[in-house]
């Protein structure tokens, strides 16, 4: 199938005893069993069965076939937000005293989880501009557990060559992390440029009109876990094959934490995804309108967008996304004050922290998301004072510029 009837059809077969052609919620904390011995066999794992939410959960299974149809992976793991997949990742790769080569510009809940948890459980945190190919390649090591990166930085909306990332992690036997969150699998397949775990936060594009606070991550079956350097994942491999990771990241970490969705936040993602493409398409269509609109408009200062052909990521995405960037930019005004009147002054926009609404969204990182990062960080992901990050969403076109013209003539 392609992606559009994928979106609409995966995972689900129409229900056999009343019709249904949408999976129902499943809002059941546990599962009961007729005898004691069924339940006994599907926790030894001999059959197939529901046991407690917090492990699986029929409406969350459905959702994560979903996911893992649309990237085309061997298997994927929802979670009750973005950052819970994340750590989800990094607690089943890492041990005390592993190292990580992370790109230096990230969406700022990404920062502060390697500095205040990933440090404090003794893995040691290297950020480097993931396109300086030399600059990563000499801090590779056999403490090395991984590489990550966002496909498309948020909000500095700079793009790494996947390609030629991952093909150096791999010679030396390294799995690359890839948050796609701003992309989405519509836009960009990132199985296919080398990445061995996708991750996302399904409260944005996925979902697309939030209501929902979820997350995921998918193992796209390029690495051979057999392979792998951790000792958990190596044994797990003996009896899992290549699903040693999901199996692994599922039986230590989720259901332990207790990562896992709702059934309801499952069913809105559900709900979210049938509609993705139409989405995304008109994203990128209203995104690259308001650039150029801001890019001409004499009161800003500065606009990046990775779809301006002038942006340093152009060619770069151009490839990789087939010329098409998604809904997030950024631009730039004379100060934090002019910033903040803009803000003020909008009428249809909306000021809130998220992004990949069906409305148009804004906000003064600098204040609010980064408030709590070093200046070194908020430097590294592209963040000052000037900025405001605005996330376009699906209104008529016409009128999201009427709104940011208006309010820039109050400036």
């Amino acid at each position: 199938m392609e992606f559009e009837t994928k979106a609409i059809h995966s995972g689900f077969a129409q229900e056999e005893k009343f019709g249904a052609t949408f999976f129902p919620i499943y809002g059941s904390a546990s599962f009961a069993y007729k005898t004691a011995e069924d339940l006994s066999e599907v926790f030894e794992g001999k059959k197939f069965g529901y046991v407690y939410s917090r492990i699986s959960n029929p409406t969350v299974t459905a959702f994560e076939l979903r996911m893992n149809a649309l990237e085309e992976g061997i298997g994927s793991i929802a979670t009750a937000s973005g950052m819970s997949a994340i750590a989800t990742v990094f607690f089943t790769l890492t041990e005390q005293e592993d190292e990580i080569i992370s790109s230096d510009c990230l969406f700022g809940g990404t920062y502060l989880f390697f500095n205040e948890i990933m440090k404090k459980y003794g893995v040691k945190v290297h950020y480097v501009n993931i396109n300086d190919i030399d600059s990563w390649k000499k801090l590779i090591n056999k403490k090395t557990k991984l590489i990550f990166f966002e496909s498309i930085s948020n909000p500095k909306l700079e793009i790494p060559d996947l390609k030629t990332i991952s093909k150096i992690a791999h010679e030396h036997n390294i799995p690359v992390i890839v948050d796609n969150t701003v992309p989405t699998p519509y836009l960009w397949r990132a199985k296919y440029f080398g990445a061995d775990i996708i991750v996302h936060s399904t409260t944005k594009y996925i979902s697309g009109n939030g209501t929902t606070i979820g997350g995921i991550l998918i193992d796209t079956g390029n690495y051979d876990w057999k392979k792998s350097t951790n000792e958990k994942i190596k044994e797990m491999s003996s009896k899992a094959g290549n699903f040693a990771f999901l199996a692994t990241a599922r039986s230590k970490i989720y259901q332990n934490i207790g990562f896992a969705p709702s059934p309801f936040s499952a069913f809105l993602n559900l709900i979210g995804i049938e509609t993705l493409p139409l989405r995304m398409d008109k994203h990128c269509e209203n995104a690259l309108k308001l650039a150029e609109f801001l890019k001409s408009n004499q009161k800003v200062v500065d606009v990046n967008y990775p779809g301006l052909q002038v942006h340093k990521f152009h060619e770069t995405g151009r490839q990789q996304f087939n010329n098409k960037f998604s809904g997030l930019l950024t631009f730039f005004l004379n100060s934090k004050e002019e910033c903040f009147n803009f803000i003020n002054n909008l009428k249809l926009a909306k000021n809130l922290a998220n992004i990949g609404d069906t409305r148009t969204l804004v906000i003064h990182p600098d204040s609010t998301i980064y408030l709590n990062c070093t200046q070194e960080e908020k430097n590294l992901a592209g963040v000052n004072e000037k900025m405001i990050r605005v996330s376009v969403g699906l209104e008529n076109i016409n009128d999201i510029i009427e709104d940011f013209n208006q309010a820039l003539e109050k400036i």
